[in-house]
């Protein structure tokens, strides 16, 4: 079986479905939310539903800055190991609520983790 893991946790619609109830959990978390504050919600979905089709072996039309860079302004204003710590557990508790297989969330959450130093600066 080499279905890629985007067509493995149901495509396009499951990503959007995903990224949609992801940013809920986000906005409405204190710890994380005012990373957003200044941030065009709209065009942000659309670019993460692109990042997480690229990421996850989809047709890849990502044209947002890499992630070291999109992040920077972020870890100026103090983005550290705990807002990572509580944006993958958003991710994670997103998949489980849609009913994603675990060794699917686990394979989506082992590419989170390998975001980890590019997003914190490290």
């Amino acid at each position: 079986m080499n279905d890629t893991l985007f067509e493995r946790i149901g495509g396009e619609a499951a990503v959007n479905a995903a990224v949609d109830i992801f940013y809920r959990k986000v906005l409405s978390d204190d710890s994380i939310s005012q990373f957003f504050e200044d941030t065009d919600m709209d065009e942000q979905i659309t670019k993460q539903k692109s990042f997480l089709t690229m990421a996850f072996g989809g047709p890849n039309k990502y044209t947002g800055a890499d992630m070291r860079k999109a992040h920077a302004p972020l870890v100026e204003k103090g983005l550290n190991e705990a807002h990572f710590g509580a944006v993958a557990g958003h991710l994670q508790a997103t998949l489980e609520e849609l009913g994603v297989a675990t060794k699917l969330v686990n394979e989506v959450m082992a590419i989170a983790a390998s975001t980890h130093d590019d997003v914190l600066g490290l």
